[in-house]
């Protein structure tokens, strides 16, 4: 038992490693750095990791859950789940906890559909269509839906989910497996990360199992797939998806998806998968409008009487954090955790002063389009010459420039900023890119011109 401790203990590094290019460096350090490795069980096949406080476990067991696992799983086959528990900390704050106890930041699950429908099990009652706020930048995708989980068949199939992260894609899976297993009690029903579709691929082909993972796959009623982005350039991988969706979709079955682009965006898929993938309805799920994001605030604060934020917090959360309702909510659970940890009172100089460095890290992303904006006010040009044919050099530098500015300020490969430029090939992107690095250590003029542009981006 030691020696598999000694050898799992080994691998949690590199595990880490993953999650922190998967998870983004600010994500990764704030709830995952902490975490140390505690003991790897062989006959259970459980890994157990720790971290300082409970409230951290339990907040990293609830949303990191299923990554951990299947990152454990790529390097240790033989792993079953993983658990974070508190650590020694998190007893010497018993006393704390038991004075000022910490307040459900979830609303109390909604009565839960009779579970006669195996298929319910796993999902949370709280992401339910009841609980998912509507407002104009979200609606089409919320009614659409609504229609996949309804007994008719949907006239648009498959659906296609598309956002930013953090705007409620998850959400509505979760909320049409529910509402679709309790109108159809013996439906068959899958919901599953596209990385998780890949790794059990891949495991079915090594173990030999590929019959086996084929017929469950195509047995489904409703197949739900998160986060598609992350099958991009896995050739094999697409392979096995499109035929899946074939099938599916030759017998009337029904398909959701959901990515953080538009199919014609992915890059790296092939032609005949995006094409299926656009052939229903994709809806978009925009950026949180104000009122939105102030409606999703009051919502989870009805649900806990005993909490009591002034309106100016409120409004404070609504003007600093309009990226995507996860942030937003992540404040609020960081704002209120504080105070009930220290017995703080919830004003407006707590939130200023807990909440900065979220405020700063919320601040919205310059996109491609804002950046081609300022490029052509700058420069006196109409914007529809970023994406013509001229190459007269009036148009071609400032082209350039904002080639350059887009994959020095955006994180967008080379390949989505030629499309963003008229279909231009990658290569013509980082020819620009290479072009203005060398001009702005000769040229001085240029070089003060894009200085005054990124100063522009940023006011």
């Amino acid at each position: 038992m030691e020696a598999m401790n000694a050898d799992a203990a080994t691998l949690w590094p590199r595990v880490a490693e993953g999650l922190r290019r998967d998870l983004g460096v600010r994500t990764f350090d704030h709830w995952l750095k902490p975490v140390r490795f505690a003991e790897y069980c062989t006959l259970s096949g459980v890994v157990t990791l720790e971290t300082a406080s409970r409230f951290s476990a339990n907040w990293i067991n609830e949303r990191f859950g299923e990554r951990l696992e299947l990152a454990w799983r790529q390097l240790l086959p033989a792993v079953r789940s993983v658990s974070v528990r508190g650590g020694v900390a998190a007893a010497e704050r018993a006393t704390v906890l038991a004075s000022a106890p910490l307040p459900s930041f979830e609303a109390s699950a909604p009565a839960a559909v009779p579970a006669a429908n195996p298929a319910l099990l796993g999902f949370d009652p709280r992401l339910c269509f009841d609980r998912f706020v509507v407002a104009r930048s979200n609606i089409l995708a919320a009614n659409a839906a609504r229609r996949m989980a309804m007994v008719e068949t949907p006239q648009f199939n498959p659906l296609y989910l598309c956002s930013g992260t953090g705007q409620g894609k998850t959400h509505l899976l979760q909320a049409i497996a529910q509402d679709y297993a309790a109108a159809h009690p013996t439906a068959t029903i899958i919901l599953m990360s596209a990385e998780k579709f890949m790794l059990e691929f891949v495991g079915a082909m090594r173990g030999g199992d590929m019959m086996a993972f084929k017929a469950r796959l195509r047995a489904a009623d409703l197949l739900l797939l998160d986060d598609l982005q992350f099958v991009i350039g896995k050739n094999s991988t697409q392979e096995e998806l499109l035929h899946t969706i074939d099938d599916l979709m030759t017998a009337g079955k029904r398909l959701v998806v959901t990515a953080d682009r538009p199919p014609a965006m992915l890059d790296g898929v092939e032609a005949r998968l995006l094409s299926r993938l656009s052939g229903g309805l994709v809806a978009d799920i925009e950026a949180p409008e104000d009122d939105l994001r102030e409606r999703i605030i009051r919502q989870r604060l009805a649900a806990m009487p005993m909490v009591e934020v002034p309106d100016d917090v409120v409004a404070y959360l609504v003007r600093h954090f309009t990226r995507n309702i996860r942030e937003l909510e992540g404040a609020l659970n960081k704002l209120l955790a504080y105070a009930a940890l220290t017995g703080a009172r919830v004003d407006l100089a707590l939130a200023e002063d807990r909440l900065a460095e979220n405020v700063r890290s919320a601040r919205p992303r310059i996109t491609i389009e804002e950046i081609q904006r300022a490029v052509c006010a700058h420069y006196r040009l109409d914007k529809a010459e970023m994406a013509s044919k001229r190459r007269v050099r009036a148009v071609a530098r400032p082209r350039q420039v904002a080639m350059y500015l887009a994959k020095e300020l955006t994180p967008r490969s080379y390949p989505e900023i030629g499309r963003r430029f008229g279909g231009r090939d990658h290569s013509t992107v980082i020819h620009a890119v290479r072009t203005v690095e060398a001009l702005r250590v000769t040229d001085s003029e240029l070089d003060a011109e894009i200085a005054a542009i990124r100063r522009s981006l940023n006011n």
